[in-house]
């Protein structure tokens, strides 16, 4: 199928499927906001449940320490709860 005739979403999918990305990764590289990019993979994890294959999240990191036990897988979160660093690696999506 030709690259043009495929939605932003089977593109995303396909790219998922070649190497993790964080939903900035994603944005940045189809040009789309990051809330936008998030909606994207949720639909694709939804829509991958018909088949053998599953979305796989590694979740945040805290650069400054290594704590990555979040509440929340997907979303990136503002700082570290542990030593309260802002810098928190985003969680990667991957297709496997």
């Amino acid at each position: 199928m030709r690259e043009a005739s495929r939605t932003t979403r089977q593109r995303i999918a396909d790219r998922l499927r070649d190497e993790p990305m964080a939903a900035g990764s994603i944005a940045n590289d189809f040009e789309i906001p990051t809330s936008t990019a998030l909606t994207h993979v949720e639909h694709i994890a939804k829509s991958l449940d018909a088949t053998d294959e599953e979305l796989l999240v590694a979740p945040p990191e805290c650069n400054q320490c290594g704590f990555s036990d979040f509440d929340d897988l997907t979303n990136r979160p503002s700082r570290c709860p542990e030593c309260k660093a802002e810098s928190v690696a985003e969680p990667a999506y991957r297709i496997g």
